[in-house]
């Protein structure tokens, strides 16, 4: 496997699309091992697919890109500002509302990033924020993203785990609240020691505020019906994917009545693109995971590590160390297919519970889509927002501190993680 790990490197330096690097440098493997019969490349490639769980991943995907052109976003932007307008740092808080709001809807941190930044980013800039500041508050805004249901993510580690999608959908909404704050605090300390100034200054009535609540409801209710439908039995994890795309057709056409057959047409495009770059990337994740399966890495890589601490705290440090730093090169997506056969079953063989592990790997895979030197959702700020890698590096560092610190705070306080989930299904 090092032959295959060194060409997966060199191949991802080299600039190809990672979905690629992932098969070519698998076939590699097989290449090693003639005695393999050479259908199996296919046969897992093919089979990857055939996961009727992962059905859930196209259809939240459509559902997000219907529910963006169903007039949600502009209406959960009215309550973002409701919420957090008179907050110091402004747009600042504001966005950070938004992504809150807007995680149950988007389901990718890159999605929502790049929506936010051409949202709000040049209002930012116009109110008086640095370019490199207001790309990095709506750069690391997506963190909440992925952990709020339903994010893509904790679909992907549970199908890959044998995890309880509904457990992991739960266990989401509280460590969400706690990044909300942290960064929250981490910009208002920031906006007082630069003076930046509220978004506004008078207090709205209970009218205004009424009225801006009753706007976003249909969109502050989808994770509810996610997590009561689980729950009651109602849906499985795929079913109600296809729940959530009639709902946002039901938005858009009946509550709202923004969306058009061209909005339609236009979501439809756009879902397309991003489910077959999601899907083939899963498909050629399963030539590079046969290797290590049949290399026996993950338990080489447990035996390593318990060479070192048995201790379940210092275990999960040291993953998300390792993962933060992997991340650093490495798509979020591409961490959680192709490191959760590795360190899920360590963390188990240490008593860890597999949706606290989740949660708090998740967040660590994440943080990589924020960070240099290939930051899916760096770029795709940076670009919009037409700053410098260092400007937005230079300005990110308290966020990610803020980040940081609730990541270790669920590593050793699991019941953050676990109190919703064993609330609401009984454990």
């Amino acid at each position: 496997m090092l032959i295959v790990a060194i060409a997966f490197v060199i191949l991802m330096l080299m600039g190809m699309p990672l979905a690629f690097a992932i098969g070519v440098s698998g076939v590699l493997f097989f290449l090693q091992h003639p005695e393999l019969p050479a259908t199996i490349p296919i046969q897992v490639t093919v089979s990857q697919t055939q996961n009727f769980a992962l059905l859930a991943v196209p259809l939240f995907i459509i559902a997000g890109n219907l529910m963006n052109k169903a007039g949600i976003s502009e209406r959960l932007l009215d309550l973002a500002t409701v919420m957090t307008g008179r907050l110091r740092g402004g747009l600042a808080q504001v966005s950070f509302a938004l992504s809150a709001l807007m995680g149950g809807v988007s389901g990718s941190a890159i999605a929502d990033a790049a929506m936010q930044s051409r949202m709000l980013g040049e209002q930012m800039v116009e109110r008086g924020l640095p370019r490199g500041f207001a790309a990095a508050v709506l750069s690391f805004g997506a963190v909440l993203t992925p952990i709020i249901p339903p994010g893509i993510g904790m679909i992907l580690y549970g199908t890959i785990g044998q995890v309880s999608i509904g457990r992991l959908f739960a266990a989401g909404l509280l460590p969400a609240f706690l990044l909300w704050v942290s960064l929250a605090i981490a910009v208002w300390v920031v906006s007082k020691r630069r003076g930046y100034e509220p978004q506004r200054i008078r207090a709205l009535s209970w009218k205004e505020r009424g009225k801006a609540l009753q706007a976003g409801i249909w969109a502050l209710l989808f994770p509810i019906f996610l997590l009561v439908g689980l729950r009651m039995g109602v849906f499985t994890p795929s079913e109600i994917g296809a729940f959530a795309v009639v709902y946002a057709v039901f938005i858009g056409i009946v509550a709202y009545r923004c969306l058009t057959l061209e909005g339609f047409f236009d979501a439809m495009r756009s879902s397309l693109t991003d489910v077959g770059s999601v899907v083939f990337l899963i498909a050629m994740s399963a030539i590079f995971s046969y290797g290590i399966v049949f290399e026996r890495v993950p338990e080489m890589i447990a035996q390593g590590i318990m060479g070192i601490t048995d201790n379940l705290q210092l275990v999960m440090l040291m993953v998300v160390g390792l993962v933060i730093c992997i991340g650093f090169f490495i798509d979020a997506t591409v961490l959680i297919i192709m490191l959760t056969p590795i360190f899920l079953p360590l963390i188990t063989t240490l008593g860890g519970d597999p949706v606290h592990f989740g949660m708090v790997f998740i967040v660590a895979a994440t943080i990589g889509n924020f960070t240099p030197p290939v930051g899916a959702a760096m770029y795709a700020v940076c670009s919009i927002m037409k700053v410098s890698i260092g400007a937005y590096t230079r300005e990110s560092v308290p966020l990610l501190l803020a980040v940081s610190l609730v990541t270790i705070a669920l590593i050793f306080l699991p019941d953050l993680v676990l109190l919703l989930p064993n609330l609401l299904f009984n454990r």
